[in-house]
Parts: C-alpha cells; structure tokens; sequence
C-alpha cells in the first residue's frame, strides 16, 4: 500500500530533502511551497500524513494545522520546529499535531517518525481504502468514490458528475455528518481567490444533489439554514 504524503516547506533545499527520502522509501509525495496553496492542497487532497513546516510564508504552519481541524480533516500531521522551540511544540500539538520534529534532523529519525504516526494512525485520517489493485476509493454507506479517477458509483450504478460537482462531493464525503459552511466550500472547490458569490455553491449543490437522491434514500446532502449543507449516509430499512 502505497501513502500519500504532503509536505509544506517553503526552504527549497529542505522540501527536496525531505521528498527525495521519502520517496526512496515508496511513499508519494506532493510539494507545497506557501501556506494558503499548502492549506488549499490539504483541503483538496487525500492524504495519509501532512508534513508540516511553522514559518511559511502567506499563512504559518498555526493557522494551517488550525482551519484543518476546524474543517474536520483529521489527516495525522506531523510539525516541523525549530531547535530550542518548546513553545511552539507545545502550541502545535494544542491545535492538534500528531508529532513533531525539530530541525535539524537526521533522516533516520524522519523515516522513523513518518512510519510511527502512520502505524499508529493507519487510513484513518484521509478515509481511504484500497481495492486489491492498488486503486483508492472512498465509501460512505452506499456510495463509492474513485478519487483518482473522478468516477461516483451509487447502490452499484455509476453516476455521472460535472468536474466541479465531483470536487464538492468528494469535500463533503470526507466530512460525513459534518455541517459544512457555504464559504468553506467555495475556498476549498473554488479556491481563496475566487471572486463568485455563494450562489455558485448553492447552484452546484442543487444539482449534486438531485444526482444523488434519484430514487434512493441513502445517501443525502441536508441544508443547513444559512449556515451551509452537511452529507449524509443513513441504514436502509430491510423487509
């Protein structure tokens, strides 16, 4: 099985560093380089582990690691400080790391870490599973979501979706029961720069939904009065 790991790393020598060992180590790694692309990635992707450097430019490691666990992404997170920073140990872990790692440090130690905090956490942060062949996909009652490949299958039969219809599906399933604002999803789907209003979410949604709910009843995307919507997976009845 093959983990995906993000590292947000501004300091171009240390991010090659660390994707280089890790991916000696068969891991796959994706790279970000300023803290609101790092959140947006986090926010978008599906990843096993995040590794995650304090001092970033745009939005620090904090605020990062914060709004990811506010938006209920429970991706195991590991920080990186520096030397003699017990504070910010201290301060990360409140906001909810999983592990830190002090710089400098040896790639032993790095390797170790990683491979703990993934032992210790399994999938359980990203929500993914994977088929024999190696391929991921995501299940909430029903439904079955191939990320890799932008496909939905419902109660057996594939369901077909608009790009950006898929990216707000595959948002709320990994949220499952979990209200989700209007502007959180438009920052994670549309990204932070987007100059649309929230009608755009709301009309995407919509049509989301009555994809979703045509002629069954198990899974269901509810309205949240002027808050925002949240999915949800519920037991058939059986005769």
């Amino acid at each position: 099985m093959t983990h995906k790991i993000l590292i947000i790393e501004d300091e171009p020598t240390l991010a090659r560093l660390l994707s280089y060992n890790l991916s000696q180590e068969g891991y796959e790694v994706q790279l970000a380089d300023h803290g609101s692309e790092g959140l947006r990635t986090a926010l978008h992707g599906l990843h096993d582990l995040i590794v995650l450097d304090i001092m970033l430019p745009g939005m620090n490691g904090f605020e990062i690691l914060s709004r990811l666990r506010q938006h209920g992404i429970r991706t195991p997170v590991i920080i990186l400080t520096a030397r003699n920073a017990e504070e910010e140990v201290v301060q990360g872990l409140k906001y909810g790391a999983d592990d830190y790692i002090t710089k400098p440090f040896g790639v032993a130690e790095l390797l170790a870490r990683v491979s703990a905090v993934l032992r210790r956490t399994g999938n359980e942060g990203s929500g993914v599973s994977q088929e024999n062949n190696g391929e991921k996909i995501i299940r909430v009652g029903e439904l079955a979501i191939y990320p890799e490949k932008y496909e939905v299958v419902l109660h057996g039969e594939p369901i077909t979706l608009r790009p950006k219809e898929f990216e707000v599906l595959l948002y709320l399933v990994q949220r499952p029961g979990v209200v989700i604002t209007r502007d959180d999803l438009m920052n994670a789907v549309w990204g932070f720069d987007y100059i649309g209003g929230q009608r755009t979410v709301d009309v995407h949604v919509s049509s989301l939904r009555k994809k979703l709910e045509m002629n069954q009843q198990s899974v269901q995307i509810e309205s949240i009065r002027g808050v925002g919507y949240k999915l949800v997976a519920r037991k058939e009845k059986t005769h």
